[in-house]
């Protein structure tokens, strides 16, 4: 259902693989609520995943960027303002690899080059996108740049890896360039920390995935946050509703973040004992 609530706005939402994928799903939502958009993803991502699909759906245009690459996302942001007709009024960043995770490298054994890819990747890519956008004077007074994290970037979860690493670096990002964009351009920066999502990237973790998602779930009082409903806060946080929320890092994820115990989790020893 709509509320208009991005009538009239502009946005770039980056990392929309697949219909798992939560920068998906903010698409969608974000032009039902009004909105026009661009897509982008690395060019191998557009070959390989569905991003044209999505933007046959939505008459969205996609650029294909390196987000690690200053010259291809001063492309997305040229293009962008060039497709939609003006500066943008928000920006998602849901991007994440780990070459290390991928290739089986444990915590304790990182190759320290593939270390710095995750960084590059995963993190670094954030404040790039808001320097260039920045620079190139790209958002509109009062916009919102999101990213979304996860919890690792607080507490050590096993099997996370540097992941855990980048997102908290992601995190700083938030903070101390949302400081700068704020005080000099009135833009709002705010990370989201999100439930584990089965998404193709949060599958992409390992077998501990599905431990993780089933202990998280007893956990949080009001369940674990799906994909769908972590679209509905972003869109929340692109609009007008929220203008003056910046440098947080939002917990979307069922009272996880704040919870020790539930007789859910003791219930669950109690039986397997």
């Amino acid at each position: 259902m709509s509320n208009n609530l991005l009538k009239g706005k502009r946005g770039i939402v980056f990392g929309a693989l697949n219909e798992k994928s939560i920068a998906w799903k903010v698409a969608e939502k974000a032009v039902e609520q009004g909105a026009i958009i661009t897509l982008s993803n690395t060019p191998v991502a557009v070959r390989m995943g569905e991003t044209n699909a999505l933007s046959e759906k939505l008459n969205a245009k996609v650029i294909a960027a390196d987000a690690t690459s200053l010259e291809d996302l001063e492309q997305v942001f040229v293009q962008s303002m060039e497709t939609l007709g003006g500066k943008i009024d928000f920006v998602l960043h849901s991007i994440g690899m780990s070459p290390n995770l991928r290739k089986g490298r444990e915590y304790d054994d990182l190759d320290y080059g593939l270390l710095g890819k995750t960084l590059d990747i995963s993190a670094i890519s954030f404040h790039k996108m808001m320097q260039v956008a920045k620079k190139l004077d790209a958002i509109s007074e009062g916009g919102s740049v999101l990213a979304l994290t996860h919890i690792a970037a607080q507490r050590t979860f096993t099997g996370y890896n540097d992941m855990a690493d980048a997102k908290a670096l992601l995190e700083s990002f938030g903070r101390s360039f949302g400081y700068i964009y704020g005080r000099d351009k009135k833009v709002r920066v705010n990370t989201i920390s999100q439930s584990p999502t089965m998404t193709t990237a949060g599958q992409g973790i390992g077998s501990g995935m599905n431990a993780f998602f089933d202990f998280a779930e007893k956990m949080s009082p009001l369940g674990n946050a799906s994909a769908e409903s972590c679209a509905d806060y972003c869109i929340v946080m692109f609009s007008d509703l929220t203008r003056m929320v910046t440098m947080q890092n939002l917990f979307h994820d069922g009272g996880f973040s704040s919870m020790g115990l539930t007789s859910a989790v003791v219930e669950d020893y109690i039986d397997k004992k």
